[in-house]
């Protein structure tokens, strides 16, 4: 799916269900990953490849070169969206579980509302309201079992939700290359930064990976990379910043019913309380990301000026 493609309601669901449930399971891959690889080499393992498939993929398809802006504007995306965002999470899950991760990340949408509004589109009533809801199910979440999170980690997973929705609002006001290879680019420029930062903080793979590892790192390039990552980058094109990062509320929920099921991690009455008020604000964003959906499939047609 091209971040070009129209923002048909079905492309949406398709996009969203991408999201929600393959990045809510990415949290605990990382930590599968980060057993045998090092967190920054690991994360360049994982874009990098992909980057360069998808830009195969992209020239196979006749798709132009990149112009000396859009290098430009994928340099800055890139280096938030995938060094400042996600090669922190994966740094901080060295102590962090997975479900804490996704928790932590769960204030991505509130950064992403401020950091829209810096541009001139503050969120609706209806959108401040589920996006207050999703981030007290956030914290209600948070206080299930012994999900004590170290001070940096704490820091570090806030510092990437805010990189992140940054990289994802600035996003729409900067020369992007169209189609697959806007999200190629991106992938490739942060693949990499995060292999060049692991090598300057000498970072070594100390043993031989173990076949969970190399599995989870795999299952990272094929559904977290080339297929969600696509699915990001056209919402990030077609909905509203709120919708786009609405992920972020469903992501702990998964995180932590996959942290449950495979991982042993606690499960208690204040999980379900959580996750019940997480869903209700996502569907209060969802609602507001659907109406800009419907008026953009209505409003007339401008002409391009590129």
């Amino acid at each position: 799916m091209p971040p070009s493609d129209s923002p048909t309601p079905r492309k949406v669901a398709f996009a969203l269900f991408a999201l929600y449930v393959i990045w809510g399971s990415t949290y605990l891959a990382m930590r599968y990953a980060i057993q045998s690889f090092p967190p920054f080499l690991m994360a360049g393992m994982r874009y990098l490849p992909a980057g360069v498939i998808l830009w195969v993929w992209a020239k196979w398809r006749g798709e132009p070169w990149p112009t000396r802006a859009q290098w430009g504007g994928s340099v800055i995306i890139g280096l938030l969206l995938l060094v400042g965002g996600n090669g922190l999470v994966c740094y901080a899950q060295q102590r962090v579980t997975s479900s804490v991760a996704a928790v932590m990340v769960g204030s991505t949408p509130i950064w992403a509302s401020l950091f829209g509004g810096f541009f001139g589109r503050w969120p609706h009533p209806r959108d401040w309201l589920g996006l207050g809801l999703g981030l007290v199910g956030v914290v209600v979440l948070n206080l299930h079992g012994d999900l004590a999170v170290y001070p940096l980690g704490a820091v570090l997973l806030l510092f990437a939700s805010a990189n992140w929705a940054l990289g994802s609002v600035w996003s729409r006001h900067l020369d992007l290359p169209k189609g697959f290879t806007g999200s190629a680019l991106q992938m490739v420029i942060g693949g990499t930064a995060l292999l060049g930062l692991g090598l300057v903080r000498s970072e070594r793979i100390q043993a031989t990976p173990s076949l969970l590892s190399i599995s989870a790192v795999l299952y990272l390039i094929l559904f977290g990379s080339l297929i969600a990552f696509n699915a990001y980058q056209f919402l990030l094109r077609n909905v509203s910043p709120q919708l786009a990062t609405s992920y972020a509320y469903v992501n702990p929920v998964i995180a932590v019913l996959l942290g449950v099921g495979l991982a042993g991690e606690p499960f208690g009455p204040n999980a379900w309380l959580g996750m019940a008020i997480i869903l209700c604000g996502v569907v209060l964003v969802v609602m507001g990301g659907t109406r800009s959906v419907r008026s953009q499939a209505t409003a007339p047609a401008t002409p391009s000026t590129t």
